[in-house]
């Protein structure tokens, strides 16, 4: 067995190696790639042929935290990793996105990527290093891949970018991205960021890829110590050159006409498809006699020839006219319509619709108890800020089945989560649980940056106090290597045509989130440029549309709103508010109708209260108010009499807090017994006289709050003895006076 490694330095001595030899070595290519503790595994395996018929190419990335690698035992019923999270997902869309255009042109075989997480470090991000093993193991394999590339996060920390920062640097960053490239190309980017400017955003993509490129070298000089292992011959398919001349010379006219009509989506489709079936029908009328139906082979041309003829219409007419799809020109944003507090009974609800692209978004507010628990290899973590996107199939006029959110799905989610995370208000005057649902009812691109858009508006019309309104536009390049047109608010045809997709959200002063996918070698910093300051206009313009629905967030939640107030309390109050088995609490959230949860942060008791109902919240924080309140002496209360003993009643003045009536404070007459005084339960009104210091036990009296007989005379206060020790019991006025009567001590019996 030989084993290979090659290392590499990613700064301040942090050293990454890779490992191949080792482990999985039936696989097509496997590394172990390790930073600190940290280590992965990944793994490659693709068919040898093609499926036969297949015509894309079926890949799959696979990435999964195993639980053992923290030292952890999965939650669930069968206590077993499961389906991927949406974290794990998330990272296998970061793979795939950067990966998938580097295979070689026409190589359709099965191919599966598995990276395994074996061994977690608290201060590693693994979802970069993730990237890197699967690349390294592509490239050590014999698979027509690209490569390599690798991926970084970059994050601007106390103005300076930083390479895989720490867990605990990540959340000082104030712009946080994580780039795929190849040594030469930018492939993939996506972060968030404070309002970042766009000139921030460039620099980090700057500073990401010289770490790439270090880290593609690495890979290369590990595939040379393996041999370079010779890589597999790809099988050109079969085609057929007079037909797709014909193709062209006939559809040519027909597709411009219809491409730079102005046509919508489904009217385009149809004409496009119009045009296919009339070249069809001229074939099918010069077959043999008998045969009225075309081979597969031919169809199968057909369709892939006017696919080609489609997309070098549209790109030229874009490229030499500056024409577009639906007529608009390259830097206008389609026709907008919002509209705010159009459902009942949501919390917040907004409609955005952008051309053919609509999203109805709702927002339901919820207590502590509601928050999303994230159960993953490092621990279990809750998140209070939730966004769900949804995309069914009659959106698109199509039919699919509903089988739950796809990774499409979860991707989209999260950009829109993560733009909209950044203009929340501070947890500390937010004390909801948010979610948010982005159904989308249309879509003919841009849907995730609709979600964002209706998001932002659905939180004001909740009357979440955001900071500033989020915008998102979705941009696209068509490029022929010496001519570029920058394409604003793309289409979905325009992104299936076209170069890139681009997506940058924010406000009117800064980015929040942005994600970018590039299907062309090499993207020049210029047009990134221009791309990023035609988006920044775009992003403004769609804002001022917003702002005609709602400019700022409601004054008041809504009547049917959850309320949610929250207090804290000294620390030795928690059990109090509890009490034995959860007794007290559960007691006060039955009587009041409220729903109260209090957990230990910062050495403090975090006590939120919730309800709709304003009148149950105030009830229960009575209750808290009362239970946590400090006795002053001097003070009047009332309160059941708990227990009754021979020398007087404990009576519970306040909430959880007993103090000891003596029959001797009971009433101006004396009392001889207790019998028939009081009876459990009875409320009785009492003052505090006192707090004994030793042991603070409280001192209740009766007779201080009722008028003295007639004739009472008050004693005169006895002066003490200066000399004399207030803690010696050895004797009083009484004995004194004995002692100078007799000469000694009295006689005590």
């Amino acid at each position: 067995m030989t084993v290979f490694t090659e290392s590499f330095d990613i700064g301040d001595g942090r050293i990454v190696s890779i490992e191949t030899g080792k482990l999985a070595r039936q696989a097509d290519g496997a590394v172990l790639v390790r930073m600190g503790k940290a280590a992965l595994l990944a793994t490659v395996v693709s068919a040898q042929k093609p499926r036969p018929g297949a015509d894309f190419f079926p890949l799959s990335v696979d990435y999964q935290e195993k639980f053992a690698a923290a030292g952890r035992i999965p939650g669930g019923f069968f206590r077993r990793e499961a389906r991927l999270s949406d974290y794990e997902v998330l990272i296998c869309r970061l793979i795939d996105r950067t990966i998938r255009p580097l295979f070689a042109d026409n190589y359709i075989n099965d191919t599966q990527i598995n990276i395994w997480l074996l061994s977690h470090d608290p201060e590693v991000v693994p979802d970069t290093l993730a990237g890197l093993a699967a690349s390294a193991c592509l490239t050590i394999s014999d698979i027509p891949f690209l490569g390599p590339i690798s991926e970084v996060r970059v994050a601007k920390i106390d103005g300076q970018y930083r390479i895989n920062p720490t867990k605990t640097e990540i959340e000082k960053a104030t712009l946080d991205i994580i780039v795929g490239a190849s040594i030469d190309n930018v492939m993939m980017v996506e972060g968030e960021a404070h309002e970042a400017q766009e000139a921030e955003f460039i620099e980090a993509i700057r500073v990401g890829h010289d770490a790439i490129k270090l880290q593609c070298e690495a890979q290369k000089r590990l595939a040379e110590k393996c041999g370079n292992k010779p890589k597999r011959t790809v099988e050109q398919p079969a085609s057929d050159e007079a037909l797709k001349t014909r193709i062209f010379e006939f559809g040519q006219e027909g597709i411009y006409q219809i491409a730079s009509s102005g046509l919508g989506k489904q009217e385009r489709k149809e004409g496009f498809t119009a045009v296919e079936e009339a070249f069809k029908a001229q074939l099918i009328a010069e077959l043999p006699e008998g045969e009225t139906a075309l081979s597969a082979e031919t169809s199968g041309f057909v369709k892939e020839y006017f696919h080609d003829l489609q997309k070098s219409v549209v790109r030229n007419m874009m490229l030499d006219e500056r024409i577009r799809l639906d007529g608009r020109l390259l830097d206008e944003i389609r026709p907008i319509e919002a509209e705010v507090d159009l459902l009942a009974s949501p919390h917040g609800c907004a409609l955005f619709t952008r051309g053919e692209t609509q999203s109805i978004t709702s927002v339901t507010l919820g207590t502590k108890l509601d928050e999303l628990m994230l159960d993953k290899a490092e621990g279990l973590s809750f998140q209070k800020f939730i966004l769900h996107y949804n995309f069914p199939g009659f959106s698109t006029g199509e039919v699919k089945i509903n089988r739950g959110p796809g990774r499409r799905e979860v991707g989209h989610g999260n950009l829109a989560m993560r733009s909209l995370k950044q203009m929340l208000p501070p947890d500390d005057e937010n004390p909801y649980t948010i979610r948010i649902v982005s159904d989308i009812l249309e879509s003919n691109g841009s849907s995730s940056m609709a979600t964002v858009c209706a998001g932002s508006l659905a939180l004001m019309d909740a009357g979440i106090k955001i900071k500033k309104p989020v915008s998102g536009i979705a941009m696209g390049l068509i490029t022929d290597g010496g001519r570029f047109a920058v394409l604003s608010d793309i289409l979905g045809d325009e992104d299936h045509l076209g170069d890139m997709d681009f997506k940058v959200t924010g406000t009117a002063d800064g980015i929040c989130g942005m994600q970018m996918d590039l299907k062309i070698d090499g993207l020049p910093y210029e047009i990134m440029l221009q791309a990023f300051e035609q988006a920044r206009q775009g992003r403004i313009h769609i804002l001022g549309k917003m702002a005609e629905a709602m400019s700022e967030p409601r004054e008041e939640l809504k009547p049917h709103a959850p309320r949610v107030i929250k207090l804290f309390v000294d620390r030795e109050f928690i059990g109090a508010i509890i009490g034995t088995g959860g007794k007290v609490i559960q007691e006060m959230q039955r009587e009041t109708g409220a729903i109260i949860n209090i957990e230990e942060k910062d050495n403090r008791g975090e006590v939120t209260i919730s309800s709709p109902n304003n009148d149950s919240i105030q009830a229960a924080l009575k209750r808290i108010n009362d239970i946590i309140a400090i006795p002053e002496e001097g003070q009047t209360y009332e309160g059941p009499v708990k227990t009754i003993t021979d020398f007087g009643a404990f009576v519970e003045f306040m909430p959880g807090k007993d103090g000891l009536l003596h029959i001797s404070e009971i009433s101006w007459e004396r009392l001889d017994t207790m019998d028939g005084i009081f009876k459990e339960g009875e409320i009785v009104q009492v003052k505090l006289i006192g707090v004994d210091p030793k042991n603070g036990k409280f001192k209740l009296s009766r007779k201080a709050l009722l008028p003295p007989p007639d004739g009472y005379v008050p004693r005169e206060p006895r002066e003490r003895s200066n000399d004399r020790d207030r803690n010696d019991r050895g004797g009083n006025f009484r004995n004194d006076r004995n002692n100078d009567r007799r000469g000694g001590p009295p006689n005590r019996r």
